[in-house]
């Protein structure tokens, strides 16, 4: 598919500020899968933007407002060519024990968020290990969502997995918590990952409002060697496809946010933020 984005955010403050710096994760990956053709970012006011790669690979941007302003808006355009995903390698267990293996899976193999106080992380390990890795992993993308309702409101963008136990309901980022820490669990190097979802609606189903979506890429082992990473989409039961665009990857939420920032002024006002999907084409073909 191909799908033209448009990612815009306002801040309209209470009064004049200065010194707003900003970081920014919203330029669309390119991977095996996914091929950025297009890509522009302005503000308003005008500013220098310095760009880099994080230590994951994600592209970031950054920028400071240094004069007195009122409002902030930030405008994000990217064209995106997505392919579907090649058939998971379906390795046995003892290949997740391999050096090569752990050596690739490195800090995806660590918790890296806060475990719960319980034992429900063993619990749900327990239940969703099948008889191979991939088998496990597609066995998660059903409990979750079997487990837990999916409701806005209940969870904060700082909510734990705790919090979501206890709740029995949140959001993808909340899916995608708790999946990493199952895997993990059983020895599965796993990621977080941020980026769009398409999901056409009846009255134009070329075009969708959408939110951040997050899901999990986990490090599948090939022959012995190193291993594929593989998309796993626990909100929505199953393998990631042409409709997910990728942003970037971390350990979990708090390493791809799409955006972090502060300023010196007036405590509070407004934000709003929107992004909308546009299908402007198929692709063919599969991706390596």
């Amino acid at each position: 598919m191909i799908f033209d984005i448009r990612y815009t955010t306002e801040y309209r403050y209470r009064g004049p500020v200065i010194d707003s710096m900003n970081t920014l994760r919203v330029r669309p990956a390119t991977t095996t899968t996914q091929k950025r053709r297009e890509f522009t970012l302005a503000t308003t006011p005008d500013v220098r933007i310095v760009e880099y790669d994080d230590y994951f690979g994600t592209a970031v941007h950054e920028f400071e407002v240094v004069h007195a302003h009122r409002s902030l808006t930030i405008d994000v355009r990217s064209q995106v060519e997505t392919l579907m995903p090649a058939a998971p390698p379906d390795p046995a267990w003892q290949e997740v024990g391999l050096a090569a293996y752990r050596d690739a899976g490195a800090e995806f193999l660590f918790a890296a968020i806060p475990m719960p106080s319980d034992q429900q992380v063993d619990v749900l390990a327990g239940e969703v290990r099948a008889l191979t890795p991939l088998a496990t992993a597609l066995a998660l993308t059903e409990l979750i969502p079997e487990r837990f309702s999916y409701r806005r409101g209940v969870t904060y963008v700082g909510s734990t997995v705790d919090d979501f136990l206890a709740a029995g309901a949140g959001v993808c980022q909340d899916f995608v918590h708790l999946g990493l820490l199952v895997l993990r669990q059983l020895g599965i190097a796993a990621r977080y990952c941020s980026g769009y979802l398409f999901v056409a609606n009846g009255a134009n189903p070329q075009s969708a409002e959408v939110e951040t979506h997050a899901w999990i890429e986990a490090l599948l082992p090939t022959g012995g060697g190193s291993g594929t990473w593989v998309g796993l989409d626990p909100t929505n039961r199953g393998l990631t496809g042409v409709n997910h665009v990728k942003i970037g990857h971390g350990r979990s939420y708090s390493d791809v946010p799409p955006i972090r920032g502060m300023f010196r002024g007036p405590a509070g006002g407004e934000l709003s933020a929107k992004v909308t999907m546009t299908a402007v084409g198929p692709t063919g073909g599969q991706g390596a």
